[in-house]
């Protein structure tokens, strides 16, 4: 939880920056990855974050050490949305790092935006999310802080390639694991997923069939989980034949299992114990 002093910066600083990185448009690429690369290095730097946060030091000083340190080699948004953070007050030293990533996947939301593939980014993250449910193993390798960094990027590599993803779904995925910053994988990939369905103002419910979803059952899905939410919901339908029968239905943290595979493992389990 943050305290009521960051809560305040981070709401202000993307109140003052979120629309001035909206309008760099398809330059918000490469302002996101670098924000992506300074959220990495405040992780990994408690002394860099106590500088940049201490409320003593004049912000003139930690301006002259943004400067050293990515001048003259970032966008010059980026570096605006820095010096804009670094002016701000904060509860905890490694909550200007939680602001940065933010305005990380900010930038990567606005580039999908002007490139007509925000829903996509959207179905793309959602169908990762449902396919790691059931890979526990991979899974636990994405996040596990005990892996090296560069190992758990591999991994990541090796599921997302051949499946043709956007490359702003490929970066984020690919951030998740080289900086698990305290999370499991999947509550991170979650948490992207809410991120975008806040940003196009629907939420987006995930059902994970064995076979393809009539337009009939899509009709009433979406009924179902407008009036059960009290907003728009795109339905992002998975097929998955590994499921047998019935359905996995996922929105946000909840999910509804009544596949049949999801009955027999309950059935194992119950007949071990």
């Amino acid at each position: 939880m943050r305290g009521e002093a960051s809560r305040i910066a981070d709401r202000v600083s993307r109140d003052s920056m979120a629309p001035r990185l909206r309008d760099t448009r398809e330059e918000a690429w490469r302002i996101g990855n670098e924000l992506f690369s300074v959220t990495n290095v405040l992780d990994n730097n408690i002394r860099l974050e106590r500088a940049l946060t201490d409320p003593s030091r004049p912000v003139e000083d930690k301006v002259a050490l943004l400067d050293r340190l990515i001048g003259g080699q970032s966008h010059e948004m980026t570096m605006e949305i820095l010096t804009d953070l670094v002016g701000r007050k904060w509860s905890r030293v490694s909550d200007i790092a939680n602001a940065v990533e933010d305005f990380g996947v900010d930038g990567m939301m606005y580039y999908a935006d002007a490139t007509d593939a925000t829903l996509q980014v959207s179905i793309e993250l959602a169908e990762l999310h449902s396919a790691l449910l059931n890979l526990p193993v991979v899974r636990s390798g994405l996040g596990d802080p005990k892996v090296p960094s560069q190992a758990r990027v591999e991994l990541a590599r090796r599921l997302l390639e051949g499946r043709g993803l956007n490359k702003v779904t490929y970066r984020l995925a690919e951030h998740a694991a080289c900086n698990p910053r305290n999370r499991r994988y999947l509550t991170t990939i979650q948490w992207l997923i809410n991120k975008f369905s806040r940003h196009m103002g629907e939420s987006m419910v995930t059902v994970t069939t064995a076979a393809p979803l009539t337009q009939e059952q899509i009709e009433k899905l979406i009924a179902l989980y407008t009036r059960k939410l009290g907003r728009p919901v795109h339905i992002n339908s998975v097929v998955d034949p590994s499921v047998i029968g019935g359905m996995r239905i996922q929105h946000g943290d909840e999910v509804t299992d009544n596949t049949v595979v999801a009955q027999l493992q309950q059935l194992q389990r119950l007949v071990q114990a």
